[in-house]
């Protein structure tokens, strides 16, 4: 999935739920024994330093200024 597009998908409740479920799934994968005596390809360990270097966001989102 395209990175830009990715915000797009969370923002609604079924789609934050969609996003922790594969969250959760991804962590239970990675978990396993079998992947854990694995190495870290270095790809993925400099995908991972780029999007830790990203600034954080204070507000990922617009919150709504709508009563319900």
């Amino acid at each position: 999935m395209r990175p830009e597009l990715q915000p797009q998908i969370w923002r609604s409740e079924a789609g934050s739920r969609r996003w922790l479920s594969a969250l959760i799934a991804a962590m239970e994968d990675a978990a396993r024994p079998e992947l854990r005596r694995e190495p870290v390809p270095a790809e993925s360990i400099a995908g991972l330093r780029a999007q830790l270097a990203l600034p954080a966001s204070p507000r990922p989102y617009q919150t709504s200024t709508l009563r319900h």
